[in-house]
Order: C-alpha cells, then structure tokens, then sequence
C-alpha cells in the first residue's frame, strides 16, 4: 500500500472497511487519537458565506494522517480528487451548519487503520473493506477493488471555551470501473462495476465503518454521516459525483434510510457522441467561446466543467488558456471576458473563469450562486 498524497485547494481525508472480520487483533481504540487537552485550540475566525470557521491546534492547521491514502494507484483522476471532498463538504452542511459547528480535517482515523480498510480483505488483513483475491484475472470473473479512497470530516460544537467533537462525516469513493494488471508492469485491463454493485458494497462498508467507530466511548453518541461517491473514469476531464449519503443518528450502529442525490459533472463542449446534459446551457457556453475566441484568436483552447444538481446548472468552471504575455493584452482581455459572460452565461450558477497561460494563471473571475456580479483580479509581478 503506497501513500499517494495530492493536495488541493480545499481539505481532504478518508476512512473506510469492508467485511466482517474479527477487529479484536487490531483495536480501533488503539489508533483513534482524541484531542489533546493541553493543546491551545483557536478558530480561523467567524464563518462567512455558509462556510465553516476551521479549529486550529497551537496556531497550525491540523492536516488528516489519511490525507491521500488510495487503494490502487492505478485507479487514478485528479479530478476525482477535488469533487470527492468538495461534494463530501456540502454533504456535511446539510447536517452540521456552518452556523454553529467548526471544522477540523479528520484524525479518528490513523493511517495503519486506513491502509488495512482500503487493502483487500484475507487471512493477514481481516479488516480489509475491499473483497479477497480469488485468483481470477479475467475481467468478469475477478473480484474489483470496489472502495479506492477514504475521506474524514470532523465536526465541533463551543462551550464556553471548550471544543467537543458532535458530528463526523465519511466519504467512500467507490470505482466506476476497476483499472488492474494482470502481472507486475503488465498492460492495464478494466474490470466494468454496476451502480446495484457500488451501491451495494458501498452501503454494506458504511455501516461495518460505524460499527466499528461505535466502539469508541467518545463516539457512542456522535452522529455520523457516511456519503458514497461514484469515482470518474481515469481519462475524464471532470470528477465524479455523489449518488447517496445516510446519517447514523446518536447511538446508532447503522444507516436503515439513504438518500438519493442526482448530480452530474460534464465537459464543454462535449466529446464524441456525447449528448448535453442541457442543449441550452451548452449552446450558451458555445455562444460565449465563439465570441472570445473571435476576439483574441489566439488562444489555445475554451472549456468548461459543469455541475449539475438535480438537473439544474449549479457551478461552472471555465478554463481559458492563452498564447499573450502582455499586461495590457490580459487587462483588455479579461474585461472583455467578463461582458462576454454576462451576456452569455447563465446568472444563477456559481462560475468561475480562469485565464491562464501553460505556466501561470494570468486572471481570475468569479461569481457566487444566485449572484449576477463578477468579481475579477488580474495577476501581476514584479
């Protein structure tokens, strides 16, 4: 098991487990940390925009020991990556409001621990969530690496000046196709998974998960949120999505009611004979390419990944790479850009549109949800 450590602009970690072994040889209680009480706990400071304030540890920001641990490395997608953990935090605000908890990256979870639940489950591992090796190499006939990645969020609540741990939440990324060779730098082979079989094995992990976090004192009666997540595949441009999540309430042991979440990710403009999810979201992000294209030619390429929840457009990012240096080329540019996307894209979604060059990001424009104003920055140096 290697430790493959990606960081991204948000915050991110995991937790996971698969089967019914017996935990005894190897505790959880021997792994799960609680907080230090001798350490100085302070705040980033009150929230703002329903985001969370963050918990810090003596002044520094507390990064999870799972940070990156995956199952495979060959069940790969940076994209993957940002959208497990940024769908997993807005996950978590439907249970723990920004208003009243604090976050902290996750730290129930050692790495040992992580490592043995996302390994395969055999007579040296019990604790393995994935299924055992049965020999096989054929694709139809093997047994996949179902869960590739593990993701811890922690949860505090203020009294007076104490900090208590109220609420956690884990993600499972669960693979879409399983990617495996047959002998050691061998060429790649897939093994296809169905949505019953994710969703299956994903709700069957996330309750032996809670299982074992009830047998902590100090998680007995904290509620704990699982998320299953559906990982793109390797050569996609954008992430994948969540399609469930349940909440194993105080004392609880397992999660008895899932809920259903429909979200979508997609390139513009569309690839092959991919249809749009939305002709007209589509047609306007072609609109809009078309016009700054014909306005700066020189550019390299136009973009955009796009979120969907519940059919509807919720965030998009665009990507602009350009082929000019100069600082009045860039201003000129990006104030074009931005009346371009007034008059093109949609006033709801949250967007954000980056103008860079294959170095450097030259610009930055962004727009919250529900927001029609674009807030822009262009980069300089001296």
């Amino acid at each position: 098991m290697k430790k493959f450590i990606q960081w991204s602009i948000t915050l991110l970690l995991l937790p996971l487990l698969a089967g019914c072994g017996n935990f005894g040889e190897s505790s959880l209680s021997n792994h799960i940390t609680n907080s230090s009480k001798t350490k100085k706990t302070m705040t980033t400071g009150p929230s703002k925009s329903g985001q969370y304030s963050t918990l810090l540890q003596d002044g520094k920001y507390h990064v999870s020991p799972i940070a990156g641990l995956t199952s495979s490395s060959d069940n790969e997608n940076n994209n993957n990556l940002q959208a497990f953990e940024t769908g997993l935090l807005a996950i978590s605000k439907k249970e723990y409001s920004p208003d009243k908890y604090y976050f902290q990256e996750g730290k129930l979870i050692s790495a040992p621990v992580a490592q043995k639940w996302l390994a395969r489950k055999s007579d040296n591992n019990p604790q393995g969530l994935n299924p055992i090796d049965n020999g096989e190499k054929d694709p139809n006939k093997r047994n996949p690496i179902y869960l590739q990645q593990l993701l811890e969020q922690d949860f505090y609540t203020q009294s007076e000046k104490n900090y208590k741990l109220s609420g956690v939440t884990i993600g499972l990324s669960l693979n879409d196709i399983d990617y495996y060779r047959k002998e050691q730098y061998g060429s790649t082979f897939e093994t296809k998974i169905t949505d019953s079989q994710r969703a299956d094995h994903g709700k069957k992990m996330a309750n032996e998960i809670i299982q074992r976090l009830r047998q902590q004192n100090n998680l007995t009666q904290v509620p704990i949120t699982i998320g299953l997540y559906k990982q793109n595949v390797n050569d996609s441009l954008v992430g994948g999505s969540y399609f469930a999540y349940g909440v194993a309430k105080a004392g609880q042991k397992t999660i008895t009611d899932w809920s259903t979440i429909h979200q979508q990710n997609q390139v513009l403009p569309v690839v092959g004979n991919e249809d749009p999810i939305n002709t007209t979201d589509a047609d306007n992000f072609s609109n809009f390419k078309n016009t700054i294209q014909n306005y700066f030619p020189n550019l390299s390429g136009v973009t955009a990944q796009t979120h969907y929840e519940d059919g509807t457009l919720s965030g998009m990012v665009i990507t602009i790479n350009t082929q000019f240096y100069g600082s009045a080329q860039i201003s000129s540019f990006t104030q074009f850009v931005q009346d371009a996307a007034n008059k093109y894209l949609p006033q709801q979604p949250a967007i954000e549109i980056r103008i860079q060059t294959v170095q450097q990001m030259q610009a930055l424009l962004t727009k919250d949800y529900n927001n029609k104003q674009y807030n822009s920055h262009v980069f300089t140096s001296y």
